[in-house]
């Protein structure tokens, strides 16, 4: 059978004409900068990887530089704005040679005839750069928002316990300081916060897989979040944050930057991690006939033909269907909130596939289904399709075809309602935190969307989408922004600012960015 990945991907024109409204329509460039109420002279931006410049799977120099903060500050300097300075990575490849799970930046290249990210080899050992500090862009990748309160999550030590972050370690003033205090530390006169992607994205990019049962929400509290007292047996990267831990950890942020007078300044909500490629590149139902061949016949007889009967005597017949000779058909996949019928399975199947009778053949079927346009299909999942799955027995060995594919490869329909439901508490929090301290409001959600939508958003004539590779806005690990993506949300930022503040901030050309690079 033909190899299912990313073959689809045309290396189509990234940048066309279209006539589509510009949303340079909003746009001041013919009205002289000025401040307004605001006082730009000491911006800082705290955040995560969005913040940071991370993209292409990676923090290096070259993206750092087109952050969207690094953008702002370039506007602000022209109304009295200071000095940005950032943590540059000493390289333009990224990654640390000494800690395992950080290689190097993603590149486009030509595999097996198709255009495919392949990650680089990590260029540099960890690297300190505290003598540079303060830093203003304090964008740490992979923090979460209790993170930023968090006493502690600069120490070296703690990267042991996973208790820290080397992205913070970096550029920490001390180990036992915090972002937000060394945030405080600065006094600034303006603020930007984008922060809680993480708080759900990890749950969903690992397939909603997660140590929690129940939607995969943590539990802990403010109080225990401020303590620094982050227990790595009980915390795991791959939970859901509990809504109120991070209305209460921005919460914390605004306080610790009021006290200190920093009260001006913007804050963008969180858009729906599913509007992105890593999430919508792969389509449910990618097993054309024409790639199945002479397979799909013995598919249907030998297996699908065999569930299916079975399953309808179970009550569950929905869950398969036969494969169509004439239509794409979806893959198989793993549902963990499927009732397990796998001791009915192994009874009732197992000596009609001619299987030994050891076979475990209800634990792989127990809970299997086809998927549907409800459910999203990983863009590393994309490799997997259509691989021998290791130790499992022909003919049932095939991902996706004969084979479910597992809970990490998929984020089905159950796992991303409880994405979006999390989502929406943040971002109602976020508002409403906006409102009571007097922010502006940046609805990265909605931008996010319009992106997403079929017409995409347009600048002078160039016209930016959600689709991977050659849609211009996203780069090549599907959830990060190329710098003409970050351009996209510097903008909205700038124009959030104007309107709260009565300045007169110009927004940046998205096409003087960079983008994807094609091999």
């Amino acid at each position: 059978m033909k190899k299912i990945i990313i073959s689809t991907l045309g290396i189509a024109a990234l940048l066309f004409t279209t006539s589509c409204k510009n949303d340079f329509d909003t746009d001041v460039k013919d009205i002289p900068v000025t401040k307004g109420d605001a006082d730009f002279s000491k911006y800082i931006s705290l955040g995560n990887s969005l913040t940071s410049g991370y993209r292409d799977g990676a923090l290096y120099s070259s993206g750092q530089n087109e952050s969207y903060p690094s953008m702002i500050a370039m506007q602000m300097k022209l109304a009295g704005g200071g000095d940005f300075k950032q943590p540059l990575i000493p390289n333009d490849i990224g990654g640390f040679t000494n800690l395992p799970g950080f290689p190097g930046k993603l590149t486009l290249q030509i595999v097996k005839g198709s255009p495919t990210p392949v990650p680089s080899a990590p260029a540099a050992a960890l690297d300190n750069v505290v003598s540079g500090a303060p830093y203003q862009n304090m964008g740490v990748p992979g923090a979460k928002s209790f993170h930023l309160v968090a006493p502690g999550y600069g120490s070296q030590a703690g990267l042991q316990t996973g208790t820290a972050n080397p992205y913070f370690v970096r550029f920490a003033s001390s180990p036992t300081t915090s972002v937000l205090a060394d945030a405080m530390a600065q006094k600034a006169t303006f603020f930007s916060l984008w922060i809680g992607n993480n708080d759900v994205l990890s749950y969903a990019t690992n397939g909603g897989t997660n140590s929690q049962t129940v939607g995969g929400v943590t539990t802990y509290s403010v109080a225990t979040v401020q303590t620094g007292n982050l227990d790595p047996t009980k915390y795991k990267s791959n939970d859901i944050s509990d809504p109120a831990v991070v209305a209460g950890s921005i919460k914390g942020v605004l306080d610790g930057l009021k006290s200190v007078g920093t009260t001006k300044g913007v804050i963008a909500n969180i858009p729906y991690v599913t509007s992105v490629p890593f999430f919508t590149t792969v389509p449910y139902n990618p097993l054309t006939p024409e790639a199945l061949g002479a397979n799909l016949a013995a598919l249907n007889a030998g297996l699908y033909g065999p569930l299916k009967q079975a399953l309808t005597a179970f009550g569950a017949g929905d869950r398969i269907n036969l494969l169509s000779t004439t239509s794409p058909n979806p893959v198989l996949i793993k549902d963990v909130a499927l009732k397990d019928l796998s001791a009915q399975l192994t009874a009732a199947l197992t000596p009609s596939l001619g299987l030994p009778t050891a076979t475990a053949f209800g634990q792989i079927f127990g809970q299997a289904r086809q998927a549907t346009k409800d459910d999203f299909i990983l863009l590393t999942t994309s490799s997997v399709i259509n691989s021998t799955v290791p130790n499992a027995p022909a003919p049932v060995n095939i991902y996706g075809i004969s084979y479910p594919l597992e809970n990490q490869h998929v984020l089905t329909k159950t796992e991303a309602g409880y994405v979006k439901t999390a989502i929406d508490a943040y971002n109602a929090s976020i508002k409403s935190l906006a409102d009571s301290y007097g922010l502006a409001f940046v609805d990265a959600n909605s931008k996010m969307l319009e992106l997403n939508g079929q017409s995409g958003i347009s600048f002078d004539g160039v016209k930016y989408t959600a689709k991977f590779v050659t849609g211009g806005a996203f780069s090549l690990d599907g959830v990060h922004l190329t710098g003409r993506g970050y351009a996209v949300v510097a903008n909205e930022f700038i124009k959030s600012i104007n309107a709260k503040y009565r300045s007169t901030l110009p927004q940046v050309n998205p096409n003087n960015y960079s983008g994807v690079k094609f091999p």
